[in-house]
């Protein structure tokens, strides 16, 4: 995939479970919610796993082990290993080796995911400011984190030390709805201490070589809920991506997504990944999806047609991106949404 301004969804004639050899799947929002799992998120990927397509789980939550996460998928139903799973943990724990000495000391603001990450690295986690490490590092902690670790990090940061953290997602889904993520954890430290972290994941180049390091994939699909992650990791990547409807994106975000924000695909939950993409293309001064026909006026997006949601929404996200061009489409398109039911 080139860096070029995308204007259109893509179209595939082939399921996406053929078209690529290894679907990088986020999970908050795409797999599961809250802990629970989203609808035909298992039998989609059952199906996907049958016809031949490896599946890795590639998260920005530092909490868990790649262990606990995958004994959680084969609870719900989706077999994995642990080595199907990568974190933005492992990814920042390599980021910090190449940066200190092996057995090193680093400072621990977050949970277990963390700690095993950094052991593995070869890394001795601490927890005390006064324990000299020659690193911080902060990552999700879930949501009873004491307030007091954000003051060790402080501490240390302001002594000199290197700041990284796993991941700035200011938000995470949860099955009551959007809770803070690590981001907002860390803007507490940054307005403490005017430091800026160096940062792993999604995103970010870090994570994306972490998750191809891991998984040996030649032709992967990104598969994710969040565009200033997911896609934009799969952008900075050079790597097609599929954004389902399932988590934090809603059409009106995605109508106004700039290019590093457009996917490749977009469907409705992990369904989209067992078949092919319809393709858009021209239709006068409009573009056509499905029964759908939808145009850039001057103030506003319009549809016209009937016929599957999904494809009135692609038609939509052709219009709008190729009015605004290199940057965010302005142009009021709720009228347009809510005949799709988006």
């Amino acid at each position: 995939m080139s860096q070029t301004a995308r204007t259109r969804p893509g179209g595939s004639e082939r399921a996406l479970s053929e078209a690529y050899d290894t679907a990088l799947l986020d999970l908050d929002g795409v797999v599961y919610a809250g802990g629970n799992a989203i609808p035909h998120a298992v039998e989609s990927l059952g199906r996907a796993h049958e016809g031949g397509m490896r599946l890795a789980y590639v998260t920005n939550n530092a909490l868990r082990t790649p262990d606990s996460v995958a004994e959680h998928l084969t609870e719900l139903g989706i077999p994995t290993q642990a080595a199907d799973v990568i974190t933005s943990a492992q990814a920042v724990a390599r980021l910090i080796s190449e940066q200190v000495p092996q057995g090193a000391r680093v400072l621990v603001i977050g949970g277990e995911g963390l700690r095993v990450a950094l052991r593995e690295r070869g890394l001795e986690p601490v927890e005390s400011a006064d324990d000299d490490p020659v690193a911080v590092v902060q990552g999700y902690g879930g949501p009873d984190l004491p307030w007091g670790r954000f003051a060790e990090a402080c501490y240390a940061i302001s002594r000199g030390v290197p700041w990284f953290a796993s991941n700035t997602d200011l938000t995470i889904p949860s099955a009551r709805g959007i809770a803070p993520g690590n981001g907002a954890a860390v803007e507490v430290v940054r307005i403490a201490t005017g430091a800026e972290p160096q940062v792993a994941g999604k995103p970010l180049p870090p994570m994306h070589r972490e998750t191809i390091l891991r998984t040996g994939a030649e032709r992967p699909l990104v598969v994710g809920d969040r565009l200033d992650t997911d896609i934009e990791g799969a952008f900075n990547g050079e790597v097609d991506s599929l954004l389902v409807l399932t988590g934090v994106t809603d059409g009106a975000q995605l109508l106004a997504a700039p290019p590093q924000h457009r996917p490749t695909y977009v469907d409705a939950d992990l369904r989209g990944m067992l078949t092919g993409q319809p393709e858009v293309v021209e239709a006068g001064d409009g573009f056509r999806c499905g029964g759908y026909t939808a145009t850039a006026g001057g103030e506003r997006l319009e549809l016209d047609g009937e016929g599957e949601p999904m494809d009135g929404l692609r038609a939509l996200c052709a219009a709008a991106w190729t009015a605004a061009g290199d940057g965010a489409c302005e142009l009021d398109g709720s009228k347009a949404l809510a005949r799709l039911g988006l």
